[in-house]
């Protein structure tokens, strides 16, 4: 579902006062967008995972789990956009959550029109930095919509973070891709341990059919990252 601008974003709003809930539902329907609601952490993780939203608007204090986790966990199952709502002013708390994976915030109080023109915004740049539904290189060819990869005409079985690796990478075929990127945009970590890239590096090199020290498609550039190409036609 998607017209941003004029119309119809799905939103989810996570939120446990009823009262914002109902205000926020009333006046995001008004303005076009299909919205529902949920109250818990668990109900949100179970909405995205069922039926994906557009955006997220995720406030921090719920009763079952603390927003920043709830984030944490999207962040392990989705990329869909998630705008915070807050009323913690804390720009140490803010700087935490973006580097977390959250694409926005709002300080409550907030008014609707506010929430509209960060809801436009990050639809936005979801749609500018949407990728070709389709990638190919070499035999490798990834269906971003369906999320399945073939090599050489027969499936791969990849687990979900697999995917988003493989696909980052021939996203950017000949590249070589920072592991600091991959940790931000893979992972959506500011930091992290590297031995995590590099045990799914592992695990994707077996399913491409190739080693690190004899690679077809992934090349690791020592110090700095790892390059998805083409592999040479030369024996």
């Amino acid at each position: 579902m998607v017209a941003y601008g004029s119309a119809m974003a799905s939103v989810l709003v996570v939120e446990d006062d009823a009262n914002v809930r109902t205000a926020l539902i009333r006046e995001l329907s008004v303005r076009s967008h299909v919205v529902r609601s949920v109250g818990t952490a668990m109900d949100a993780l179970r909405e995205v995972t069922q039926a994906p939203p557009d955006v997220v608007v995720l406030d921090l204090g719920l009763p079952d789990l603390d927003g920043a986790e709830v984030l944490k966990m999207l962040r392990g199952i989705s990329d869909v956009p998630v705008i915070i709502a807050t009323a913690r002013d804390d720009e140490p708390e803010i700087v935490r959550l973006l580097n977390a994976g959250a694409d926005d915030y709002l300080i409550k109080p907030f008014s609707i029109e506010h929430l509209s023109a960060r809801l436009a915004a990050v639809l936005r740049r979801s749609v500018r930095s949407g990728p070709t539904a389709e990638l190919s290189v070499g035999g490798l060819h990834i269906d971003l919509d369906r999320r399945e990869a073939m090599l050489d005409g027969e499936p791969l079985e990849l687990t979900r973070r697999e995917f988003d690796l493989l696909a980052y990478l021939a996203a950017r075929p000949g590249r070589v891709v920072a592991r600091r990127e991959l940790l931000a945009e893979v992972w959506r970590q500011a930091y992290g341990d590297d031995q995590t890239i590099d045990v799914h590096l592992s695990w994707l090199r077996r399913k491409l059919g190739e080693t690190a020290a004899a690679p077809r498609y992934l090349h690791t550039v020592r110090g700095v990252g790892v390059r998805l190409a083409e592999p040479d036609p030369r024996p």
